[in-house]
């Protein structure tokens, strides 16, 4: 028992020292903070080219084809990191969650959106992009917990609205028979976030993308055999740059900043730096693509970037 009692008398001063580890600990807090927000906005840059470099993708492939063939190739790459760094398989109790991650973020959303822009403009398809952030906070909150602030909530909802109009706009108002496709894509990827959020803060982010490419590979290879015999192939500069984005930017550079970011700065606050998402989606659209944007869209960047900033500020 002495033994005991004399073993926790260093805890207890280290602890109630204010000049030692705590107050580094705490020091470095902003430092992490700032590193986390850095990253979630690099995955953010990297999904906005998504959908133009999709619609580079889709000159020269099927939707099918182009969905396949970056998973395969995605899931190379991020098999050759796991090997290189020796990473060991997750627990048991984790693969649930991947799984999750693998059907929302890896095949669910690319496929659905895919889909989405053979009939639908990059523009219309941003819609979904607009209202991800708000989805994935709510269900962030229904899965883990979270309670962000009421300001928190009316930034959010005031900052998706601003994007929603501004978009809705952009596509003359009307509705397409994508939009099926869009609001299906927007439910699985706002699951796919959180759950990948949630594991990222029990191992690095960059393996909880890595796995769920590879739990894909069974699927993956096997559809991009059929879909490549069944879909014409025709290989352009555009298609294969498309390609190559869409498998090594988005699906997983972008996603390992990405739940880098999450697991450091929390789900809700990423998830509100994605509102700046469509906007720069439009850029890349002008562009890249040609289209033309009308003068609603820097006033519409103004009102983003203040809801943007309120939310970061916003305690949960």
């Amino acid at each position: 028992m002495r033994a005991q009692s004399s073993a926790t008398e260093p805890s207890k001063i280290a602890v109630s020292d204010p000049s030692g580890a705590r107050g580094t600990a705490e020091a470095s807090a902003p430092a992490r903070a700032s590193v986390g927000t850095l990253q979630a906005a690099l995955g953010v840059t990297a999904f906005s080219l998504t959908f133009p470099a999709t619609a580079w993708g889709l000159e020269g492939f099927g939707p099918w084809s182009l969905v396949a063939v970056r998973s395969v190739l995605a899931a190379l790459i991020a098999g050759g990191c796991l090997l290189a760094v020796g990473a060991a398989l997750p627990d048991r109790r984790h693969w649930a969650g991947l799984a999750v991650v693998a059907g929302g973020v890896v095949l669910g959303f690319p496929l659905l959106t895919t889909l989405a822009l053979q009939t639908s403009t990059t523009a219309h398809a941003a819609v979904v992009v607009g209202l991800l952030p708000l989805t994935t906070a709510l269900l962030s909150a229904l899965r883990m917990g979270t309670r962000p602030s009421r300001t928190f909530w009316i930034a959010a909802l005031a900052g998706a609205a601003a994007v929603v109009a501004f978009t809705v706009q952009q596509s003359g108002g009307a509705l397409t028979s994508a939009d099926a496709y869009l609001f299906a894509a927007l439910l699985v990827c706002a699951a796919g976030y959180t759950e990948g959020g949630r594991l990222a803060r029990v191992m690095p982010g960059w393996q909880v993308i890595g796995w769920a490419l590879v739990l894909c590979v069974p699927l993956a290879v096997p559809a991009a055999a059929v879909a490549l015999a069944y879909e014409p192939v025709h290989l352009t500069a555009h298609s294969v740059t498309g390609l190559l984005w869409v498998a090594a930017g988005s699906q997983f550079l972008g996603l390992v900043v990405w739940y880098r970011g999450m697991a450091v700065i929390g789900i809700p606050k990423a998830s509100q730096l994605q509102l700046a998402q469509p906007l720069l989606t439009l850029v890349w659209s002008v562009l890249l693509l040609g289209e033309h944007l009308t003068v609603a869209a820097p006033l519409t960047a103004a009102a983003v970037l203040v809801c943007i900033a309120v939310t970061q500020r916003a305690r949960g």
